[in-house]
């Protein structure tokens, strides 16, 4: 493989080490729409369920609750901001990670504006949603609809997976962060309260319900993180008329080039972003081999593929969980000086 065709797009990078430019700094941000809406999901029936007898609220009557019935399944929530004056040319939609949901991009763990402010004020509407089964979308029974049962993130998990430190300890005075480490670990608690429940069966649901957000709202640039990874590629492969370009944020997933015409997508620029300590976990080696094996997929098929590895620019301590770290607004500014490079801006 002739990586040396991997558009590096470092030299802007390096630029943007040692300042950070305040987009919309004069904080007049004038907004046309705020609102929401839902894409995808099916109606389902459910029937031979026992009904029970239930009270609702203190001091209320008991009531009968049957359970059987017509019911919406596999929709996913999405929120929008549109600007009266919008500078880019396509909206951002930002697409969480396993078991979290859109707040994930609204407000950082420290109370910090996050990366929706950031594109906002850089001159983009921007899309916020809760993936099928999280947040706002909500969720269905099981096993009478979703086949799995729900896994549950503890904190011990996230704590190491997140690659925010070695050792997790229920005492935040004996949690060991990696040395340097960006992400507040202060507000590690408070973050842990966005945690949701996750399915390993809806795969195919968020899917259809992510293509249907691109067809509604597209063209647009997609920013995905971790787990919606594959999803956001797999969009752009089900769509290449209406995706602009692709941001990966640290993708825990990516499709089977083997399986996949990537030349539908030599128009389409990805960007890929990791943070640090990614060599530290035995999980971690394996999702960026597998991304790095469809990045180099694309390259060989003329996609335009720009691979950023933080530490190796000299910007370190990001964990996973990057546009939530210290160094955030330097994480979205390298994104939007490369979404500028593509020439996505008006």
């Amino acid at each position: 493989m002739k990586l040396r065709k991997l558009v590096t797009f470092f030299v802007a990078v390096s630029v943007m080490m040692f300042s950070v430019v305040a987009y919309g700094a004069d904080d007049s941000l004038k907004i046309k729409d705020i609102g929401s809406f839902y894409v995808g999901g099916h109606e389902i029936v459910l029937e031979g369920l026992p009904a029970y007898d239930a009270v609702f609220t203190e001091g209320g009557p008991v009531r009968k609750v049957d359970p059987n019935g017509s019911f919406e399944t596999g929709q996913m929530y999405v929120q929008y901001v549109q600007l009266k004056n919008a500078k880019a040319k396509y909206p951002v939609l930002l697409w969480h990670g396993g078991g979290l949901t859109g707040n994930t991009w609204e407000t950082k763990a420290d109370g910090n504006p996050g990366w929706q402010m950031f594109f906002l004020k850089a001159g983009h509407n921007v899309y916020v949603s809760d993936a099928v089964e999280r947040g706002r979308s909500s969720w269905s029974r099981y096993p009478e609809i979703y086949k799995s049962e729900p896994i549950f993130r503890t904190k011990k998990e996230s704590w190491e997976s997140f690659r925010i430190g070695p050792t997790y300890d229920d005492d935040p005075s004996k949690r060991i962060s990696h040395p340097g480490v960006l992400f507040p670990a202060e507000s590690f608690d408070q973050f842990m309260k966005s945690a949701v429940p996750r399915w390993i069966t809806n795969n195919q649901a968020t899917q259809e319900a992510y293509d249907q957000l691109v067809q509604k709202v597209g063209p647009a640039v997609i920013v995905v993180h971790s787990q919606s990874g594959a999803f956001g590629a797999r969009a752009a492969l089900n769509a290449p008329d209406k995706v602009k370009a692709v941001v990966l944020i640290e993708p825990s997933g990516a499709p089977d080039p083997a399986k996949e015409n990537l030349a539908l997508l030599k128009n389409i620029p990805h960007l890929y972003i990791w943070g640090d300590n990614v060599d530290k976990y035995p999980t971690w080696p394996k999702y960026y081999a597998n991304v790095a094996r469809y990045r180099d997929a694309l390259i060989e098929n003329g996609v335009p593929v720009t691979w950023i590895d933080l530490p190796k620019i000299g910007i370190k301590g990001n964990s996973h969980m990057l546009m939530m770290d210290k160094n955030s607004d330097q994480i979205a500014e390298i994104i939007q000086k490369w979404l500028e490079s593509q020439n996505l801006m008006k």
